[in-house]
């Protein structure tokens, strides 16, 4: 089974940096970073999860909730990585679009 402590750990960090953020920095683009972030990790789960499967867009759900989304699809996503590369490319984005976000 494979490891998948780097991506909590990554994500986790960058939800607790966006719950701490004020609103102001929310609009000015750091949930918009996180919905795509979390739209692009859930396709990434689904595509390992059904491949053949039409992909489901990820739902905005609001600013507030964006630290959530990257939460869930991040952790759907490390129960189906098989793969270190995988793993490793995941762990960039998380720390790519929390670099964007500014958070």
């Amino acid at each position: 089974m494979l490891d998948t402590t780097s991506l909590t750990r990554a994500v986790d960090h960058f939800a607790d940096r966006l719950r701490a953020a004020p609103q102001s920095r929310l609009q000015r683009g750091a949930a918009a970073e996180a919905l795509g972030l979390a739209r692009e990790l859930a396709l990434r789960a689904q595509r390992v999860e059904d491949p053949t499967g039409e992909p489901r867009e990820m739902p905005e759900a609001g600013m507030f909730a964006a630290a959530d989304q990257i939460t869930v699809a991040a952790h759907d996503l490390a129960l189906v990585l098989s793969d270190e590369a995988e793993l490793a490319e995941a762990v960039a984005l998380v720390e790519e679009a929390q670099k964007r976000a500014g958070v």
